[in-house]
């Protein structure tokens, strides 16, 4: 079932979220609602605060990174097949090296930024059939689970930005949380 995704503006966005244990009322379908909400919106993450669940869940899938023609076929192979449930994630260790890559946001729908984030990281976390887990990641792959990260965390990428860019985004961000925006996807706007 394809959810409407929270926007901009509403509290939710900016809670830390808790945990849930391997009993958590119709897990596995939340999951797939998740899965659907997102490609309908082709999005390549999604956490639950963006569908109204103040939970420790996000989903990514960066397949559609692999289009990209100036990444070699190891790279490319890596994006492809990197689809996987997060429940309960931790991360365990960021790396110091920072790169930049231009953001955008299923919740702040027409708004992309530089946002410069670790280039590596190591998390843990349970699948979906609440295996525990650790990977290390990299490169796009470490982008994106760090953005579905600060979600659970009560952060959006713009709280990244500069001050300055901010304020020339502040009229934008105020019409999303206000609704006044054209998408092609269910929102929920509080209002």
């Amino acid at each position: 079932m394809i959810l409407p995704i929270v926007a901009y503006g509403s509290p939710i966005l900016k809670m830390k979220c808790d945990e849930i244990s391997e009993d958590y009322k119709d897990l596995k379908s939340l999951i797939q609602d998740m899965w659907d909400t997102m490609y309908s919106a082709n999005g390549i993450g999604l956490a639950a605060p963006q569908i109204g669940k103040a939970i420790r869940l996000f989903i990514v899938d960066t397949s559609p990174f692999a289009d990209d023609k100036e990444l070699n076929s190891k790279e490319r192979n890596k994006l492809m097949n990197f689809k996987k449930v997060f429940i309960n994630p931790e991360i365990l260790w960021f790396s110091s090296k920072l790169f930049s890559f231009n953001e955008g946001c299923l919740s702040i729908p027409d708004i992309r930024e530089d946002v410069n984030r670790e280039d590596e990281i190591e998390i843990h976390y349970k699948d979906e059939k609440f295996v525990s887990r650790v990977l290390k990641l990299e490169g796009l792959c470490a982008r994106v689970v760090q953005h579905e990260y600060d979600h659970i965390e009560g952060i959006l990428f713009t709280d990244k930005l500069s001050s300055f860019k901010k304020k020339l985004l502040k009229s934008k961000l105020k019409n999303i949380s206000l609704g006044k925006i054209k998408c092609d996807y269910p929102m929920s706007f509080n209002k």
